[in-house]
């Protein structure tokens, strides 16, 4: 299933321009965020996530290879809908959205995602701070945690 478009895209794309974010080079801040966050949830992989047009670029990235894929294949993208709120998916193959998507299909064969929107002043989502894991698991960690790191980089993100 390929994510969702948010009702105000053309908006938030428009923030996210404005921000300049995608076209900064990756951060060591960023990349300590990153780094906390899979220590935090006990991940293998974590990622400090932006939603472009057709991509989702990664300012920050454990455990994963590719600073940017398509949009189309982003569990980030469908974080980014409800702006407020934390999305969980306890396991990638029994859930609709994920069961076809080629991350779940093969490598780095996600099977557990946390993420949280990373919302800029506006209150447009730009992305999101995630964690994944390669096994199916109930959330084990403090997502109030995980969003304290998630608005770090908010403050990073409107850093010129």
């Amino acid at each position: 299933m390929r994510p969702p478009w948010p009702t105000n895209e053309i908006a938030r794309q428009q923030a996210l321009d404005a921000s300049g974010i995608t076209q900064r080079p990756p951060s060591s801040e960023f990349q300590r965020i990153a780094e906390q966050a899979a220590l935090l949830a006990a991940t293998p992989i974590a990622a400090v996530s932006f939603v472009d047009r057709n991509r989702q670029w990664l300012a920050a990235r454990v455990g994963i290879r590719d600073s940017e894929g398509p949009r189309s294949e982003s569990f980030c993208a469908f974080a980014i809908m409800r702006p407020g709120e934390p999305l969980i998916v306890t396991d990638a193959t029994q859930d609709p959205r994920f069961v076809d998507n080629p991350a779940v299909l093969g490598a780095p064969y996600v099977r557990f995602y946390a993420g949280i929107p990373l919302v800029d002043a506006a209150g447009f989502a730009l992305g999101a701070l995630c964690v994944a894991d390669t096994s199916p698991r109930l959330q084990t960690f403090d997502v109030y945690d995980l969003s304290h790191l998630a608005r770090q980089a908010e403050r990073l993100m409107s850093q010129r």
